[in-house]
């Protein structure tokens, strides 16, 4: 395939400071791109019940069949070696493997899995497993969900028979994927599965999710796996509209909702208590922070727009220099660069950081002649690399950057609306059609290997 975009390389002095000890990857999630979701004894989970209950996504959508790629893995496995990419993050569906999340396991899932990642390592490819991306097992879920403690023990099982079946061979294992979003979009404002608008009750879910987090790398390490674990957790920078003490004050309170509420748990042994919270979890007993701090291989952050505080009515709205993604997301990549210096200066000794993602939904994604010329997700991809190395030569140990996301693919209540993908899905055919960003994240990662810049216009097929 050629490249037809037009060029726009990284600065010489960012290709200088990713050119060592870094990662370039893609990242994706099991029920956003599986589908199959009854095929070979995979159970329901939270998000199958969501979505085919009436009012909860656009149109109704769900994830039934998404991207097929329970079925056509080899060939996106191939896509992405044709791109030269590194490494692969995605998720493990709980229920595909563990039908009730407790009890039996479930043969054919776990193969699917043997066969993923030995394709992915037969590819070149370093397999990056998450163990929980927002799909809990409905069996569970029925029995309490994350508001019952049960719930994170069960999770610490089904981590230690991932660690044993897949653990010799994977590069990395995260336990959670954004807990924030389980716990705040899930149980506070209703808006992701399992649906619930209680703010007391999400407060007391986050510490569960922390807990089964601990609970997990305990488990998994007793086996005696080394592979690098950690957590993925999503992250913004906070930016006071003006300079008054209340917006200030409200910066500071949202920071601490969204980034220290999961942060400190794990690396200070307790949350925030210097900024306004409204609930606390109910939930926490002796040693449970312990168990929460256990030392961690690396550290996952997503970033994907900055927290904008204004107290004023109405809010003053950000500037949006660079306009917003088609999720209405502010397009901020100093945002990026301010995240990653603030936990480098509020959390001394944190391990390595992997940037697990980082994208944009862009309107108008649409192939025409057989290309999709999507220079705003190219432009984007640019600005937060050139951010990204901006915090890397402040001193801040950055490993990687995971692009989200390889496949457009079904964006939860979004339906089918929003394409995040470097790849365009038609989801009548599911014909893959690498979009102009993907070549230009083939060339760039091309030429880091080779130590020039790309010409964006001379390739190579691939």
């Amino acid at each position: 395939m050629s490249n037809p975009h037009a060029p726009l390389t990284l600065s010489p002095r960012t290709r200088a400071t990713l050119s060592r000890d870094f990662t370039w990857g893609v990242a994706t999630s099991a029920y956003q791109i599986e589908g199959a979701a009854s095929a070979d004894g995979r159970g329901p989970s939270i998000w199958d019940t969501f979505s085919h209950t009436a009012g909860k996504t656009t149109r109704g959508e769900t994830g039934d069949v998404a991207c097929d790629h329970y079925h056509r893995w080899p060939g996106d496995v191939a896509l992405m070696a044709s791109l030269g990419l590194e490494a692969y993050r995605f998720s493990i569906s709980w229920s595909r493997v563990q039908p009730l999340g407790h009890g039996a396991w479930n043969e054919p899932g776990l193969a699917f899995y043997d066969r993923l990642v030995d394709g992915l390592l037969a590819a070149g490819l370093r397999p990056h497993a998450t163990l929980y991306h927002w799909d809990l097992p409905q069996g569970l879920q029925d029995a309490g969900g994350w508001a019952s403690r049960e719930t994170a023990l069960r999770f610490a099982d089904y981590a230690e028979g991932i660690a044993r079946r897949l653990g010799d061979r994977l590069a990395s294992i995260s336990t959670h994927n954004e807990p924030w979003c389980t716990a705040v979009l899930g149980h506070e404002r209703g808006q992701f599965a399992p649906g619930f608008k209680d703010a007391a009750l999400a407060a007391d879910v986050s510490h569960h999710l922390l807990l089964s987090h601990g609970l997990a790398l305990q488990a998994m390490r007793a086996t005696g796996c080394r592979t690098p674990m950690g957590i993925v957790l999503n992250q913004s920078s906070a930016s006071a509209a003006t300079d008054s003490a209340a917006d200030r004050a409200l910066a500071a309170t949202e920071y601490a909702r969204f980034v220290r509420w999961y942060m400190e748990p794990i690396f200070a042994g307790g949350y925030p208590q210097d900024a306004g919270i409204d609930h606390y979890p109910r939930n926490i007993r002796p040693g449970d922070f312990a168990t929460i701090g256990q030392p961690l291989d690396f550290l996952g952050v997503n970033y994907y727009t900055r927290i904008w505080a204004s107290a004023a009515t109405p809010p003053l709205p950000a500037p949006r220099v660079l306009g917003v993604t088609d999720m209405g997301w502010e397009i901020h990549p100093e945002g990026l660069t301010e995240l990653l210096v603030d936990l480098h200066r509020r959390y001394p000794g944190l391990p390595p950081i992997y940037v697990m993602e980082n994208g944009m939904a862009n309107a108008g994604d649409t192939v025409v002649d057989g290309r999709v010329a999507d220079t705003a997700r190219i432009a984007y991809m640019h600005d937060h690399l050139e951010a990204l190395a901006r915090a890397r030569e402040a001193g801040v140990d950055i490993r990687g950057f995971f692009y989200w996301s390889l496949l457009d693919n079904y964006e939860w209540d979004s339906g089918y609306d929003k394409r995040f993908g470097l790849v365009h899905v038609d989801y009548a055919t599911q014909a893959r059609t690498p979009k102009d960003s993907a070549l230009w994240y083939r060339d760039t990662i091309a030429a880091q290997h080779a130590g020039v810049a790309p010409s964006g216009q001379e390739t190579v097929d691939g």
